[in-house]
């Protein structure tokens, strides 16, 4: 009898599942008054659509949102299986704000979901953001590029990051609409839209359809600023411009890899001032370098925009002056080298590249274009390379990129002072599984090297040396120094060492497709062999869940506090430029 009523239960479960219909957006979505979406059902079966009843708070939709819904008998899926039906309202607005249920019924299958439409102050309270984010920054980072850069004696460190004198705190959560783990694309996203999504997605709800460009859309910052304000827009990057975190302020695909057409919705916004990498997809295909299928040259049509091109630091200086007021800074085919090979090693593809602008270069270069506006601004900078270090497991590159950000966070810093009506965002997407285990110590005696680590009062503190007062130490490869260590990566050969001779490649790929610990440091003395514990499919470490520390200072800043969810974070961006009030539309 117990199996039997068992199996009942789990039989009816699974009906009521697949019973079930698809809204977006979500239940529990946060909607900014005013500001375009899509609205999207999906049904698992083909019905009619006279069969369907969509209402919003007990009254036929129409009734609030003023359209007809699109009915299509029969989405097609790959190899065009059929999906189900689906009805589709695109560039919906809700003006007033309140609380919506949206409930949709056909045949046996229901759905309902709860939105929150939320207005604005009607006064903006700050002229400009200043949104800093180090991609992938966690704890660890910090605390290590406070130990690197300051020093610490006798337990207390010997100086303060700049993100450490912000005023206000918040722990936020990064999940992704479909799992508690998450990527730089829909972390991001949530941060410029105010609304959750799935991983690799970035302005959008992702949807059932193949297609990349065509799930429910949601609109981003950029967009919103466009909209509504004359304000000046600006992007500044050590990534590719086309890569997640810049993509997020313009873009909208439910694929994060499509470059090449996150530059033309880049073009549709135009920002006034773009920096970074990626003009391998600014160049036609012809063109060497190119990672285009087709022969736009976005280069020319940026520049016919009126942009001022920028392709190395010379030229980004003498750009600062050409008052077009528009920049766009390209200096690097792909993604820009790391600080420590740029300035001190001269590794990676600095051969290549020998004159890229660092991040405080570029942050100073934009803020002086932007500040030309009276209307006030939106800048987003980001240290992109603390992630893309972290994920080879390499962490010296990675920690000195966290001292550069901070360089980055010390301009906006000195900007605010001058520019009080400034609100400054300093925060991270995502974390990683790194922590700050002690020290390894070359002079202790023996060729073993996991004999040099120290923990606990062996630990001591690092002998990291800045004679030159620039904030970053002279060398890396001291005698004792920091170990950091992360448990989130493929096999690999633990060194115990900075890796001077360029960035880590902790595993490779072998003929069955797995990837096994790289050999290539297999005989360097001392090295560990280290068992990963992430499926073998993955070349390198992976992001953690751990919530991001958000801090910030200026006006509007009172509103980060407690835990914060990423999307609400967007919201009060919003508010702090009023973009829900009723303004030029």
């Amino acid at each position: 009898m117990r199996k039997l009523i068992a199996a009942l239960v789990a039989t009816t479960m699974l009906a009521g599942a697949a019973q079930a219909a698809t809204v977006y957006p979500l239940d529990r979505a946060t909607i900014l008054s005013g500001s375009p979406f899509d609205f999207k059902v999906e049904f698992k079966g083909v019905v009619k659509p006279e069969d369907v009843k969509i209402t919003v708070n007990g009254q036929d939709y129409k009734t609030v949102f003023g359209s007809d819904v699109t009915f299509t008998a029969e989405e097609k899926g790959k190899e065009d299986k059929v999906l189900g039906s689906a009805v589709t309202l695109r560039g919906l607005k809700i003006a007033k704000a309140g609380d919506y249920k949206v409930e949709v019924s056909a045949g046996s299958e229901t759905k309902s979901v709860n939105w929150t439409v939320y207005g604005t102050s009607e006064k903006p309270k700050a002229k400009n953001v200043i949104f800093l984010l180090g991609d992938g920054l966690s704890v660890a980072h910090r605390t290590a590029a406070r130990i690197m850069s300051k020093g610490m004696t006798e337990g207390k460190a010997n100086g303060r990051l700049n993100m450490d004198e912000m005023d206000r705190m918040a722990f936020i959560g990064t999940s992704s609409t479909e799992a508690i783990a998450t990527d730089s694309a829909n972390t991001m996203s949530a941060y410029m839209t105010g609304h959750k999504a799935p991983v690799n997605a970035l302005g959008v709800y992702g949807d059932r359809t193949p297609s990349s460009l065509d799930d429910p859309k949601v609109e981003t910052l950029g967009e919103a600023l466009r909209r509504q304000t004359k304000k000046s827009i600006g992007i500044v990057t050590t990534s590719e411009l086309q890569d997640a975190t810049p993509a997020a302020i313009v873009s909208h695909t439910r694929k994060r890899g499509d470059k090449a057409e996150i530059t033309g919705m880049m073009l549709d916004v135009k920002p006034d001032v773009v920096l970074g990498g990626g003009s391998a997809y600014f160049l036609g295909k012809d063109t060497p370098g190119s990672k285009r299928k087709d022969d736009k040259d976005y280069i020319k049509l940026f520049k016919d925009a009126g942009y001022t091109l920028a392709t190395d630091k010379s030229e980004l200086e003498k750009a600062e002056g050409s008052n077009t007021g528009k920049l766009l800074g390209l200096f690097h085919t792909g993604n820009m080298d790391t600080l420590l090979d740029r300035n001190f090693l001269k590794k990676g593809t600095v051969d290549k590249f020998p004159n890229q602008p660092g991040l405080v270069d570029m942050t100073t270069a934009a803020l002086g274009e932007l500040s030309k506006n009276p209307e006030g601004f939106f800048l987003m900078v980001e240290a992109a390379n603390i992630d893309k270090m972290s994920h080879p497991l390499d962490w010296d590159r990675a920690v000195v990129e966290t001292i550069e950000f901070d360089k980055a966070v010390g301009v906006a810093r000195e900007f605010a002072a001058k520019n009080p009506d400034t609100l400054i965002v300093v925060t991270g997407d995502h974390t990683h599984g790194v922590s700050i285990i002690g020290t390894v110590d070359d002079e202790k005696p023996g060729d073993e090297m996991r004999a040099k680590v120290g923990t606990y009062a062996e630990a001591g503190f690092p002998n990291y040396e800045d004679k030159d007062g620039d904030g970053y130490p002279d060398r890396i490869d001291v005698s004792r120094r920091l170990f950091l260590n992360a448990n989130n990566g493929p096999d690999h050969y633990e060194t115990f060492r900075p890796k001077m001779d360029g960035p880590f490649v902790p595993a490779i790929q072998n003929e069955k497709k797995e990837y096994i610990a790289n050999e290539a440091y297999k005989n360097v003395p001392g090295a560990v062999f280290v068992q990963g514990n992430i499926p073998k499919d993955g070349d390198s470490g992976v992001h953690a869940v751990d919530d991001i520390v958000l801090q910030s200072t200026g006006p509007g800043s009172e509103e980060f506090k407690r835990y914060m969810e990423q999307s609400d974070v967007y919201r009060v961006l919003a508010d702090a430029f009023a973009l829900g009030a009723k303004q030029t539309q």
